[in-house]
C-alpha cells in the first residue's frame, strides 16, 4: 500500500533525475537554465538549437510544483534561471506567434510570481495582450492557434482561459468565460463529452471543417478552466461540464484507471497536463460544492492509479528513473528520450504529491 509522503519521495526523484540529466545553461549565460530536449542530448540539444518553448514552459510548472512540495533556496533560483533562461533563448520578447505556447508560459510565470515570488510582471502584461488579441468573432469566437493562421484549437483556447481568469480583472474573466462557451458549443462531442482538437476557418469567418483528434491535454485543460471558472460563480454550470468531462476521460481515455499516453515529441506532455488538471479538481471541487465527492473521488483515483503506474513502470537509467509515454507498459529507454515524456512523467507524481500533501491520496497496491 501507498504510505504517507512515499509520493512525494518518488516526485523527488524524478525532479532530481530531470534536473540532472536535462538543465543546462543558455549558450553559457551565466544565470540561466534550459531544459534540453533529449537525453543523451546531440550536441544540437546541448546548445538548445531545438527550443521547444511550451516545454520550458512545463519543465518551469514542474520545478514550481517541486518547490511548493518541499521550498527552498536553491529550487527558488533554479526556477528563476529558467525564467530568465527563457527569455534570453527566445531572442526578442517573452511571446511568439503560437498562443498556446505563450498561454502555458503565462500559467507558469503567473504561479512563478504567486507562489514562489519569481516575478516577472511586464511578461505577464505581453502574454495578457497577446491572448486578449487572440480572440476574433471568425466561427463565432474563440482564439486562434497561431497568428494568422485559420485554426482554433482546445490547446490554445483552454489554458487562454485559465490564464485570464486568473488574471482576477473583471473584463478577462468574462473573456474566459466566453471562451469556454464558444469551446462547449463548438468543440466537445455531444456524444461522449470529450472535446476535439479544433477546426479550421474560411476567411469569411465561416467553419470549413472539424478536426475531431481526442487528446488528453485537450481534456485536461478543458476541466482546468471550467474548475477555474466555478470559483467565480456559477458552481453547478461549470462543475456540470467538469464533471462531465472528468467522467469521459475515466470511461475513454484510461486503462484500468490509468490515463492513456500519447507517444513521444508533444505527446509526452499530454497525459501529464491531464493529471495536473484532474488533481485540481480533486482539491476544489469538494470545497465548492461538497456534494460532488464522487466526481472528485474519480479524479483523485485517476491521478493517483496513473502516477503508481507510471513510477511501477519506469527503468533505472544514469541519474535516476525513466518513464515512457504509455505508464501502463514497461518504459523503454529509446522512448524515453524525450524532456517531454519525463516532464509527463514527473507531472504526474507532482499530482499525485499534491494530493497527498491534502490527505487525498487513495490506497494502491
Amino acid at each position: 500500500m501507498v504510505i504517507a509522503k512515499l509520493l512525494a519521495a518518488r516526485a523527488g526523484v524524478a525532479e532530481r533525475a530531470v534536473y540532472s540529466r536535462h538543465l543546462r545553461r543558455v549558450w553559457g549565460v551565466p544565470g540561466t537554465l534550459l531544459g534540453a530536449r533529449a537525453w543523451p542530448p546531440l550536441f544540437k540539444d546541448k546548445i538548445h538549437t531545438s527550443f521547444n518553448y511550451w516545454w520550458q514552459a512545463h519543465l518551469l510548472d514542474c520545478m514550481i510544483d517541486g518547490y511548493l512540495r518541499s521550498p527552498n533556496e536553491l529550487r527558488k533560483a533554479a526556477i528563476a534561471k529558467v525564467v530568465r533562461g527563457i527569455r534570453v533563448r527566445n531572442v526578442l520578447g517573452w511571446t511568439n506567434d503560437f498562443y498556446d505556447d505563450i498561454a502555458w508560459l503565462g500559467l507558469a510565470l503567473q504561479r512563478a510570481q504567486n507562489e514562489v515570488g519569481v516575478a516577472k510582471p511586464k511578461a505577464l502584461d505581453a502574454i495578457a495582450v497577446r491572448l486578449r488579441d487572440g480572440w476574433t468573432d471568425h466561427a463565432g469566437g474563440g482564439i486562434w492557434w497561431k497568428r494568422n493562421d485559420d485554426f482554433k484549437n482546445v490547446p490554445a483556447n483552454g489554458p487562454a482561459a485559465i490564464f485570464l481568469a486568473r488574471q482576477n480583472e473583471r473584463t478577462d474573466l468574462a473573456r474566459a468565460r466566453s471562451i469556454v462557451d464558444w469551446v462547449e458549443e463548438h468543440l466537445v462531442d455531444p456524444g461522449n463529452g470529450l472535446a476535439w482538437d479544433g477546426l479550421h476557418v474560411h476567411p469569411n469567418g465561416e467553419i470549413r471543417e472539424y478536426e475531431k483528434n481526442i487528446y488528453t491535454y485537450c481534456q485536461g485543460v478543458l476541466i482546468g478552466a471550467c474548475v477555474e471558472l466555478a470559483k467565480h460563480g456559477q458552481h453547478d454550470k461549470w462543475l456540470d461540464k467538469a464533471a462531465r468531462t472528468i467522467t469521459a476521460v475515466h470511461d475513454d481515455l484510461a486503462t484500468n484507471g490509468v490515463i492513456r499516453g500519447q507517444g513521444g515529441g508533444d505527446g509526452g506532455l499530454f497525459a501529464g497536463i491531464l493529471t495536473r488538471y484532474l488533481a485540481e479538481a480533486a482539491l476544489v471541487i469538494p470545497d465548492l460544492d461538497p456534494d460532488r465527492h464522487e466526481t472528485a473521488d474519480l479524479a483523485r483515483e485517476l491521478v493517483v492509479q496513473s502516477a503508481e503506474a507510471a513510477w511501477n513502470n519506469r527503468v533505472m537509467a544514469v541519474s535516476g528513473p525513466l518513464f515512457g509515454p504509455e505508464w501502463t507498459v514497461p518504459a523503454d529507454e529509446k522512448e524515453g528520450r524525450d524532456l517531454s515524456v519525463q516532464l509527463g512523467g514527473w507531472m504526474c507524481l507532482e499530482a499525485a504529491a499534491l494530493l497527498e500533501r491534502h490527505g487525498l491520496n487513495v490506497a494502491t497496491a
